[in-house]
């Protein structure tokens, strides 16, 4: 059984995978004491554990300190110029390794053109071609990020656990409504870069996912967690597939 990790800026995302397929996901707070005890096998019986951090190296510590007495040395995954049929025009020593994790994730689930959407502390979009060219994309500020900073720099703007509206009447809505079409509005404009390509997809995952996919004009495919995905396609891992929903 084999460990995988994606180490975010807010959460540690986990999945032990087995011949291919996963065998349990989860995820950790930072800011609260990891139990591995609690989702690891038995120590012994984890072969190895790789994974994507774009947390800092102390983080990269915390993480390889929890799994000593598991005595599994971490393999970090890193951008490359190419991997598993996908070709990388970004250049690799500027791109974040879960944004590259998330495009060769994506390229195993969907067979075409993938706008590749992960929306979590922050949202990255980014175009992946129906000739497996990872092309670049965007980096803006989450959902979260942006109510904050509403709430932080403007004197009488609460930060706002608002709910759905067409047109909003409370200001509370507005705003979470306001921050939802922002991040469609982006995804959207990106989107229209993969006009004329062949079986054009959005793929989104993230917190902020189920939010925000309900509200895009365009075929859409939530996922539950593509940066693992890519971890696994990364390692070559046999038989893996992935799994995934329309939205």
């Amino acid at each position: 059984m084999k460990l995988l990790l994606d180490i975010g800026n807010s959460r540690l995302k986990w999945g032990l995978l087995s011949a291919g397929r996963w065998v349990a996901q989860g995820a950790l707070d930072h800011d609260r004491p990891w139990d591995f005890d609690a989702i690891l096998p038995p120590e012994g019986q984890l072969a190895s554990a790789a994974g994507v951090n774009v947390a800092g190296d102390r983080m990269a510590a915390r993480v390889e300190q929890a799994l000593a007495p598991w005595q599994v040395a971490i393999q970090w995954i890193r951008p490359a110029s190419e991997c598993a049929g996908v070709r990388n025009a970004y250049d690799p020593t500027q791109l974040g390794a879960d944004r590259w994790a998330a495009v060769l994730g994506a390229s195993r689930r969907h067979d075409g053109a993938a706008l590749v959407v992960t929306a979590g502390t922050a949202t990255t979009i980014d175009v992946l071609t129906d000739a497996h060219v990872f092309e670049g994309g965007l980096i803006i500020p989450g959902v979260e990020l942006m109510k904050r900073a509403l709430a932080g720099n403007t004197a009488q703007l609460p930060f706002a656990d608002g709910v759905p509206a067409d047109v909003p009447t409370r200001t509370v809505d507005a705003i979470h409504m306001g921050c939802l079409h922002a991040q469609a509005g982006a995804i959207e404009r990106m989107y229209r870069h993969l006009a004329g390509q062949r079986a054009p997809m959005c793929l989104i995952n993230g917190g902020a996912g189920p939010l925000i996919a309900p509200l895009l004009d365009m075929p859409v495919m939530l996922v539950e967690n593509l940066v693992l995905d890519g971890v696994a396609v990364a390692l070559n891992e046999p038989g893996f597939r992935g799994r995934g929903a329309d939205a």
